[in-house]
């Protein structure tokens, strides 16, 4: 499964997402609260402190030690004590459940569309938006065909859309991404009233 993100308009940064199935899921847990391309550029900025993103490294490490490398300016995240423990967390779960291989959770045993977005759901920070965002990035930019990963990821999997990190393929995308974004912000916010 070989994708090309372009998604942080940092060569690098994109670079490790589209080699690096745990600095793909890293990104898409860190996006909250904070810029899509600053979410995703935080797994490249790990890598460069630690010198490696390895989730056996990172559940491993001394939490104050791998909060500080979070905090360190630029930090990874506006939040970085409370995000660096989601990470180091995330990194446990993918090391005990799924023997320190990310991508299993969309590899392992050939799962279809419904049984990746209940193993994501499994994973901690990942409720059910996110899972079916992450999903549809899968199978919109990462070549996952599970069957019926379109509905299960609905309504983020539908073609053409621009409604999430799995729309973006450039600065254009991006850009309508973001806009469509504030355009469901302000209906939101126009309905409360």
């Amino acid at each position: 499964m070989t994708r090309e993100l372009h998604i942080t308009g940092d060569d690098a940064a994109d670079r490790l997402l589209s080699d690096d199935d745990f600095a793909l899921l890293t990104g898409m847990l860190l996006d909250q609260q904070v810029t899509m391309e600053t979410a995703f550029a935080g797994p490249a900025k790990l890598r460069d402190r630690l010198d490696g993103l390895d989730a056996s490294a990172i559940a491993t490490m001394d939490p104050q030690a791998f909060q500080a490398a979070f905090a360190e300016k630029p930090a990874v995240h506006r939040f970085p004590g409370s995000m660096a423990g989601r990470v180091q967390t995330l990194a446990r779960v993918i090391v005990d459940e799924w023997g320190g291989d990310a991508g299993a959770i969309w590899r392992q045993g050939e799962p279809d569309g419904a049984e990746v977005l209940r193993r994501l759901k499994a994973l901690p920070g990942f409720g059910e938006q996110k899972a079916k965002i992450f999903l549809a990035l899968l199978g919109k930019q990462a070549g996952f065909d599970g069957a019926g990963w379109a509905d299960a990821s609905a309504p983020y999997g539908e073609q053409g859309a621009k409604r999430s990190v799995a729309d973006i393929v450039d600065a254009a995308s991006l850009a309508e991404v973001r806009a469509a974004k504030q355009a469901a912000k302000a209906a939101a916010k126009a309905a409360k009233g």
